[in-house]
């Protein structure tokens, strides 16, 4: 620790010991795996060029240049391009944080306070520097209704923000959090001048003063936006900036929908195109530019917890409050048939709110785990202690009839039975179900999905509307089921209230999509957060997965363990990818123009 940051800790009656000091990087329970000296991360090349345009697509329409309000849908590209954060992410840890717009911090001794020290160099835009004030401003901004009320849920477990000294700030905390002082790094930092002295929901239509790489050049509502290179980016030469950022100009390019945008991939409208459609992958990403090579088609392996996609039931609406309707919806969906028809077997079942990770609950609840979930026995079904949870299975002949007979059972247990073919209740309302897409291409596994829930007289709806229409239905949960993902990383903690606490269950906006309001989850979701050590974060973690698997609050869907992406071959990228990322980061972060190959392309 600094004599400097030593004194201040004296002055505010903070304790500190030769153990606890500033660091420019923390891992979560582990050694970061770069050192205090190190030049660039594992995954960048240092030396790539950085020149020319890359033009990418967004889907629908925005309306709104604030990427932190409930209101409007923001652009693509802001949060990473243009706000930057105290700390950077490193993509090939589980969770380890480096020193960004904060050259060092320190966690206090009692786990209540993180304090950072900025970055004298940093600055914004208009060559403002970064200062404590700012980010005191940008963390009290996030927590005030005026923005996303996401952020209150996040940030729940700090209590203020104190200003130590101009290029010092100190957060402090309501109670010990593991992860805390980690997350608390991922705040954006934007300026003060921004709002202009107006009001922060008046700054959809104001371009930011950016504190990241790059800003906002020129824009057209719904239409595109452009991002130029900040030419005085204060973090160039940093260890954790050396090697990224590396396009002159980035460009969003909206279309309404996937299908339109690949036909425009094709065309050459755009540069990059991250495919979710197997059947798109499997047939359509074909064609002259494919075979000669001038669009280039690839599996881009990546190790990522791969977290839940399902289609969200919402309890909130009577007739799925019932966990037997819910599991009953779930034994009427054929994944087996629909990975083999639709997905061209890409496709691996989801089984877990972690999937494809050691966070995953497995067999029956043993040991630590047992231990902790006896706390709630009296509050939980016996089959979370007797039974291993599974998705239904339609893999062996006959089974999906076995599993409708179950289906119509629950059913008639809950108190619904078919009259005239069609599900009714004692009261005589009619069971429907109405799904709310945002994507077309869906309509094709909803299809025979709806069959078969026509056999237990149920009559299911799915209907495709715009982006903005979804977006407001999707805020006010009005809806009856809708496809979500979860996604998760190595280390889950406070983003899971705004998932699975019942606190997010009336809060607009959260991500809460199935109203999951139950005490146990609530009590295990604290468990997680405030787990002392990567062995406690596991028990918890597990605990929490069977508990959310056995709620059947979802009809599960799949998963894959590669990015699947297309892209013009003017592009290079280091031979060394992160372990976990996302295709569209990794490629603005780390890809760079290939000038040979431009002018290559360009002599044809």
């Amino acid at each position: 620790m600094s004599q400097l940051l030593k004194i201040l800790f004296v002055l505010l009656g903070l304790t500190y010991s030769l153990s606890t000091s500033a660091v420019p990087a923390m891992g979560m329970g582990y050694e970061p795996k770069y050192p205090a000296d190190f030049k660039h991360f594992d995954y960048v090349n240092p030396q790539a060029s950085r020149s020319g345009e890359l033009v990418l697509s967004g889907l629908g329409t925005f309306d709104s240049l604030n990427p932190f309000l409930l209101k409007g849908i923001s652009a693509d590209g802001l949060s990473l391009l243009v706000f930057e954060t105290l700390l950077e992410k490193s993509l090939d840890e589980p969770f380890s944080m480096y020193g960004l717009i904060a050259d060092d911090f320190v966690l206090a001794e009692d786990g209540l306070s993180v304090t950072f020290h900025i970055n004298p160099k940093a600055r914004f835009s208009n060559g403002a520097p970064i200062t404590a004030e700012d980010v005191k401003f940008s963390f009290d901004i996030l927590m005030s209704k005026a923005a996303h009320p996401q952020f209150r849920i996040y940030y729940q477990d700090i209590d203020s923000v104190t200003v130590v000294d101009e290029l010092t700030v100190r957060f402090n905390f309501k109670r010990r959090n593991r992860e805390l002082h980690m997350i608390v790094g991922e705040i954006s930092i934007f300026s003060k001048d921004w709002l202009a002295g107006g009001e922060f929901a008046d700054t959809d239509d104001i371009v930011p003063i950016s504190s990241g790489p790059y800003i906002v050049e020129d824009y057209k509502r719904g239409k595109y936006i452009r991002y130029k290179r900040n030419p005085d980016y204060w973090a160039n030469d940093l260890a954790v900036r050396k090697g990224m950022y590396n396009f002159d100009t980035i460009k969003y390019t909206y279309y309404k929908d996937s299908s339109i945008a690949l036909e425009a991939f094709k065309a050459g409208e755009f540069d990059f195109f991250f495919e979710n459609y197997s059947k798109r992958w499997a047939r359509s990403h074909e064609g002259p530019k494919y075979e000669s090579g001038e669009i280039i088609k690839t599996e881009l392996k990546h190790s990522n917890n791969a977290g839940m996609q399902g289609f969200a039931i919402n309890t909130r609406r009577e007739r799925f409050k019932d966990v037997r309707v819910r599991r009953a919806l779930s034994l009427a969906y054929d994944f087996a048939w629909a990975n083999d028809h639709l997905f061209y077997n890409q496709y691996v079942r989801c089984d877990s709110y972690f999937s494809n990770s050691e966070l995953a609950a497995t067999g029956l609840p043993e040991g630590e785990e047992l231990k902790l979930l006896e706390n709630y026995r009296s509050q939980l079904p016996d089959e979370v202690f007797t039974q291993q949870w599974v998705p239904p299975s339609t893999e062996k002949k006959g089974a999906l009839r076995k599993n409708l007979i179950e289906a119509r059972d629950l059913l008639k247990q809950a108190g619904w039975t078919i009259k005239d073919g069609v599900l009714k209740n004692g009261q005589g309302k009619v069971f429907t179900v109405d799904v709310l897409l945002v994507q077309k291409g869906f309509d094709r596994i909803l299809a025979p999905y709806a069959r078969n829930l026509k056999k237990l007289g149920i009559e299911m709806n799915y209907r495709t509307v715009d982006s903005s229409l979804y977006k407001r239905r999707i805020d006010t949960y009005d809806f009856d089921m809708v496809v979500t993902s979860y996604s998760s990383s190595m280390s889950p903690g406070n983003e899971l209230k705004n998932r699975f606490h019942s606190q997010a269950v009336d809060s607009k906006g959260s991500s809460n999509l199935p109203g999951i309001n139950s005490p146990v989850i609530d009590a295990l979701i604290e468990r997680v957060v405030n787990a002392a050590d990567r062995a406690q974060l596991l028990v918890a973690s597990r605990a929490l997965d069977r508990v959310l698997l056995f709620g059947e609050y979802l009809v599960p869907n799949w998963y894959i363990d590669k990015h699947r992406v297309a892209y013009r071959s003017v592009f290079s990228y280091p031979e060394t990818l992160p372990l976990y990322y996302d295709p569209i980061t990794l490629l603005i972060k780390t890809w760079w123009m290939d000038t040979a190959a431009v002018k290559t392309r360009d002599n044809k």
